[in-house]
């Protein structure tokens, strides 16, 4: 009754391969056609093309099955104008439904996609030391204030901090070596494997006045739009989406974030009732926020489950985190887990629903060897797999001690 182990793989790229991570374990792979300009569709022969490489090894003849399966797409990105709510959206919208059609057409099963306007995950530091050595992700808020209202100068982003956190970030921004801002802005704004879009500064303000007369409510009718044009083809096509939340989840640079609390997420859903209309459960995106019961979320929104991010920060008490163990932290990993063992307890018994839940070690420590390796941030080979490994047996215990 376990979920299925997955992995994330950026394509044939990216510095951890497939054969590793059959030794990692997972059975599952959670990939996207990068290589395609958002909004374009998404070929039935490009998702062939990459399906055969995940799930078949043709080192050999004949070529045999690799025992990994592309169970999971992460993601087909919504174009901008969707998101604006621009009168031309519905041609990116009848793209995206030509997508799905055709995702349906080869078999994969859930779509992971976000509706972030702008940015995608943010953090400002991509290479924090740990106290072992290692390294992590991590958002540090007077970083972030420091970027927003001393590099990017972005109009009356000081209203939108307290005084005491500008002051400190204007202090720190006056340290900072032309090396260190460079990097800062790279880490908040170049663009992050997996993703298509990196910004001049001069350009990235023009993206954000784009998004100066839509506010939390308006951005929300967007979502509203997209969703009840994307999901009855959804449901056609077998096609379980599954909305992940904003990254951190709250405001950045003034932006809309609709996808961030337990209210947020009842809203989507019930936008559309349908299982194909579901969610990501990241508990590292929800779980910065101290109000969000992760448990609780997925007791309570378990049909609509469809997706799975496992991992856990630490927040600072002021705004910012970093990422910890899987284990540890401010996430309640024993409460989550249990709670998603027992929602996949309940689709047995009632005979609906997907079983074996996907999920994935989400993030890793760089960590022995990955520190003088070349890896993806937040995607060493060595972190995720110790991650994986720590989830393994913890739902393994779980479901041996006989609760539930």
């Amino acid at each position: 009754m376990g979920m299925q182990q997955t992995w994330r793989w950026y394509g044939p790229n990216d510095p951890v391969s497939l054969k590793d991570i059959r030794q990692a374990g997972a059975t599952g792979i959670v990939n996207a056609l990068h290589e395609v300009p958002i909004g374009d569709v998404w070929t039935v022969e490009a998702l062939e093309e990459r399906k055969n490489i995940i799930e078949w090894d043709n080192s050999v003849s004949p070529a045999k099955k690799s025992g990994l399966i592309w169970s999971v797409i992460e993601s087909i990105p919504v174009h901008e104008d969707i998101k604006l709510g621009k009168p031309g959206r519905d041609k990116w919208i009848e793209n995206y439904r030509e997508s799905l059609k055709n995702v349906g057409k080869v078999g994969i099963p859930t779509i992971c996609y976000n509706f972030m306007p702008v940015v995608d995950w943010t953090r400002t530091n991509l290479n924090m030391l740990l106290d072992n050595g290692g390294r992590a992700l991590s958002f540090d808020i007077v970083e972030f204030i420091a970027f927003d209202v001393f590099m990017l100068n972005r109009d009356g982003a000081e209203k939108d901090y307290d005084p005491d956190l500008v002051e400190k970030a204007g202090e720190l921004f006056v340290k900072m070596t032309d090396d260190e801002k460079a990097t800062l802005q790279k880490n908040i704004i170049a663009g992050l494997p997996g993703g298509q879009e990196g910004y001049t500064l001069d350009a990235f303000l023009a993206r954000l006045n784009e998004y100066k007369d839509i506010d939390d409510s308006k951005y929300r009718e967007n979502l509203a739009y997209f969703l009840k044009a994307i999901i009855p083809v959804a449901e056609e096509a077998g096609v379980k989406m599954a909305i992940h939340p904003d990254d951190p989840p709250f405001s950045l640079f003034g932006l809309p974030r609709i996808v961030s609390t337990e209210a947020d997420l009842k809203y989507l859903l019930d936008v559309y009732d349908s299982v194909s209309n579901g969610y990501t459960m990241c508990t590292g995106s929800y779980g910065v926020r101290a109000d969000n019961d992760l448990a609780g979320m997925v007791t309570r929104h378990g049909s609509k489950l469809n997706f799975i991010h496992l991992r856990s920060t630490i927040r600072d008490g002021r705004g910012g985190f970093f990422e910890a163990d899987h284990l540890y932290g401010d996430v309640d990993m024993y409460g989550v887990i249990s709670a998603i063992l027992k929602e996949q307890k309940k689709r047995e018994l009632s005979g609906t629903g997907e079983i074996h839940i996907p999920m994935r070690p989400d993030h890793g420590h760089v960590l022995l060897d990955d520190l003088g390796k070349k890896t993806n941030p937040g995607y060493s080979a060595i972190g995720r797999l110790k991650g994986l490994a720590e989830l393994r047996g913890l739902e393994l215990g779980i479901e041996k001690s006989g609760v539930i």
